[in-house]
């Protein structure tokens, strides 16, 4: 296991070089989006119309976050369960995005995409909600506000730590065998 610090959006160097069960620091630019802006994203690559967001080399976070206390730019923003989003992943994996933060394992289409698209798959501590938003340096809606917590933020990050769960050859943290 290395401990390493990286850039986001990411590039390929950065994403072959990092091996499951790796820690983390991303400082950079990190997009959230939960289930129901995951559905919206979908709906939109179907009808063929341009997304929110570029997609190409970025990575979503799966966090809804809390409103912002004084002073900070957005309250706590811990992960959520991965597996929620599985079934759009091979899709926006394919439209371009190269990484994903959440919690948990993911589904083996999920894993194949990982492989095929040369992606990584991200995990952040569950219950450190307000401690990850310590690294946001500044957040802004960029789409779906209508979704509240699970609209489409840009957070700009410093520094936000992660581990690598499932790397770009398929390696997985969660596999035992």
């Amino acid at each position: 296991m290395k401990e390493l610090k990286i850039k986001s959006p990411l590039t390929g160097e950065e994403i072959k070089r990092l091996k499951a069960g790796d820690k983390v620091f991303i400082s950079g630019i990190l997009y959230t989006a939960r289930d129901a802006a995951h559905q919206r994203l979908k709906e939109t690559i179907d009808k063929g119309d341009d997304l929110p967001i570029a997609l190409q080399n970025q990575v979503i976070y799966y966090t809804g976050p809390t409103p912002a206390p004084p002073g900070h730019p957005l309250g706590s923003c811990g992960p959520t369960t991965s597996s929620r989003m599985d079934s759009f992943t091979p899709l926006l994996l394919r439209e371009g995005l190269k990484g994903m933060i959440g919690k948990g394992d993911r589904s083996s289409e999920v894993i194949q995409a990982i492989q095929k698209y040369q992606a990584i798959y991200f995990i952040a501590i569950g219950g450190a909600g307000a401690l990850l938003a310590g690294a946001v340096r500044q957040a802004e809606v960029i789409a779906y506000d209508d979704l509240g917590p699970e609209a489409i933020y840009r957070l700009e990050v410093v520094d936000f730590p992660v581990f690598v769960a499932i790397d770009c050859e398929g390696r997985n943290i969660y596999n035992k065998s």
